[in-house]
């Protein structure tokens, strides 16, 4: 089904509403009961992330009925979701509070990400920053935009074309099995630079604001990458998943490795380090 204009706006709005509400006054402001982890101390839940949750679940579900939600949280509660999630026409994936980690200890590189899925496909895209209230929405065939409420829409283009020793990467080490990081520790000598924000919304939003140039992820959950990869995407981008061209939402958990340009991708020496 064709996304109408209205039912875009009012999943932009339901994020910044649920931002304002949920999110912003919690920030800097949790006590040590209003934060749980899950499945280890570095993998955090916080009473932010599951009030923005429920409120944006029955926002999608007022705006789309009938499309299944497909949140971080309700997941984390019950993994039969992504079963059906698998075998459903429609869906609303939710993160919340992508980066709960850099919420919970202060750092405001933070946001809420929110995607469209229908058949398998993201229709689309919403990578929103909470802190300065912008937000990068994208549909297939229709560009990426960089939006805020004082200005006119601006369509990005993604990174320029640049020598791999300039590169900007996002390379998360610490989600490789150890026998892997010596490889890949090896291939980012040869990138300008070699880092992770610990916030998928971010790093998305700022290789589509053309900064970055290339996005490892060894660890694939719909709710960190059905929104960021259209938007890549739709900026010039390319995405492979398991060494093949392409992300399906849905689909099996293969690493991803998404460049800020397609041409760039297409080198099989870059592959291999990321287990591709």
């Amino acid at each position: 089904m064709p996304l109408t204009d209205d039912v875009m706006t009012g999943l932009i709005e339901a994020v910044r509403d649920a931002a304002r509400t949920e999110i912003l006054p919690r920030f800097r402001n949790l006590s040590a009961d209003q934060i749980d982890t899950k499945s280890g101390p570095d993998d955090l839940v916080t009473v932010a992330d599951r009030a923005a949750e429920a409120r944006l679940t029955a926002a999608a579900q007022t705006l789309l009925p009938g499309a299944l939600v497909v949140g971080e949280e309700g997941v984390a509660e019950d993994p039969t979701i992504l079963d059906r999630f698998a075998e459903t026409e429609l869906a609303v994936v939710i993160d919340p509070v992508d980066g709960t980690w850099n919420f919970a200890n202060g750092l405001a590189n933070f946001g809420v990400i929110l995607a469209v899925v229908e058949g398998g496909r993201t229709i689309f895209g919403l990578l929103y920053d909470p802190v300065l209230d912008d937000w990068i929405t994208a549909t297939p065939g229709g560009g990426a935009w960089f939006c805020r409420s004082d200005a006119a829409p601006r369509r990005l283009s993604g990174p320029p074309a640049r020598p791999r020793d300039r590169w900007q990467a996002f390379v998360p080490l610490r989600l490789y099995a150890p026998e892997q990081r010596a490889a890949l520790w090896q291939q980012a000598q040869g990138f300008g630079d070699a880092f992770t924000l610990r916030c998928s919304c971010h790093e998305y939003r700022i290789m589509a604001l053309g900064h970055a140039d290339l996005m490892l992820a060894p660890v694939v959950k719909p709710w960190d990458h059905a929104a960021g990869v259209l938007i890549v995407e739709e900026c010039g981008g390319a995405v492979w998943s398991g060494g093949a061209p392409g992300y399906r939402p849905a689909g099996p958990a293969h690493p991803l490795m998404v460049t800020g340009r397609a041409e760039a991708g297409e080198d099989p020496a870059l592959w291999l380090p990321a287990g591709l």
